[in-house]
């Protein structure tokens, strides 16, 4: 039988880490300084490595090699480590943990934090610009990123979650929220990854689609856990999002509808996947393991 997607996902970590590393430390100026020390602290903690696995398997996937996708997927993760550092600020979620140790700005201070949080965004484009690519793609990774990130992307879910905490509980609200803060990473990791692999346009959507319906179900997991895991299974505070007046999935639905909410999704992910071979079964097992995972 092939291999489980936690020990896919664990042996692909250990490779990312070493050269997400190289990448952050590559031409740094002062790497001992406390801005420096942060970035890596929060960007190179322990982690799935879900999300720039994503770019790199849609990459190999859409017919190109792992080589071509490491540069972007690390570009990714320093946005997904950026949105990390300020999702723990106080003036956000305020949490004390994350991955099982002090948060950022519990470790460095508040003003580091947030700056490391910036530099990480920098770098981001910084690699992408630098990529050794015919420059229209190279502009569109750029694009896709950007999108992802901003007002219509991750940030803006952020801002409406937010500004959510106390209304009513909307389901309208709760799926605007989750497609930008969450879903729109991960269907940014899978585009890019099949841009990088020279995928044709319908592919690419395939792709983007996966992974757009792969974040929802992984969000709608989330806020299951934060229900009924323990700090230690997740490695960050429990029960925080009722207690803020968050709008989750088992805040509008209940616990029982939600898990069928997600599996619902993970079904719509798969579906994504049925023209291809059994070369993509990984990320079916992915999409699996999101819904059924315990942290």
């Amino acid at each position: 039988m092939a291999n489980s997607i936690n020990n896919i996902l664990q042996a692909f970590a250990v490779e990312f880490d070493r050269r997400f590393d190289a990448l952050l430390t590559d031409g740094a100026e002062d790497s001992h300084s406390p801005l420096f020390e942060a970035m890596r602290y929060s960007a190179l903690a322990p982690g799935k490595r879900i999300r720039p696995f994503l770019v790199v398997r849609c990459c190999e996937l859409a017919g190109g090699g792992r080589e071509q996708a490491w540069t972007a997927a690390g570009a990714l993760e320093c946005v997904h480590a950026f949105s990390l550092i300020h999702d723990d600020l106080p003036a956000m979620d305020d949490d004390d943990l994350r991955r099982g140790r002090p948060t950022c700005h519990k470790k460095f201070g508040e003003a580091i934090a947030i700056l490391a949080g910036d530099a990480l965004s920098v770098i981001a484009f910084t690699l992408l610009s630098d990529l050794k690519v015919e420059a229209g793609l190279r502009v569109k990774l750029v694009r896709e990123l950007a999108q992802a990130t901003g007002w219509s992307g991750m940030i803006g879910g952020q801002a409406a979650d937010v500004v959510g905490q106390d209304q009513a509980s909307s389901r309208e609200l709760l799926s605007y929220i989750h497609a930008r803060k969450t879903a729109r990473l991960f269907e940014a990791a899978c585009r890019m990854g099949a841009m990088c692999g020279g995928g044709s346009e319908n592919k690419v959507d395939d792709f983007a689609r996966f992974g757009l319906m792969l974040g929802k179900s992984f969000q709608i997991a989330d806020d299951l856990l934060d229900v009924t895991s323990t700090t230690h299974e997740l490695g960050k505070a429990v029960g925080k999002d009722e207690l803020a007046g968050k709008q989750t999935y088992p805040a509008c639905f209940g616990l029982e509808e939600s898990q069928k909410v997600a599996h619902s999704v993970r079904d719509e992910a798969l579906a994504c996947l049925a023209g291809m071979g059994e070369e993509a079964d990984d990320l079916r097992q992915l999409a699996e393991f999101v819904v059924d995972r315990k942290h």
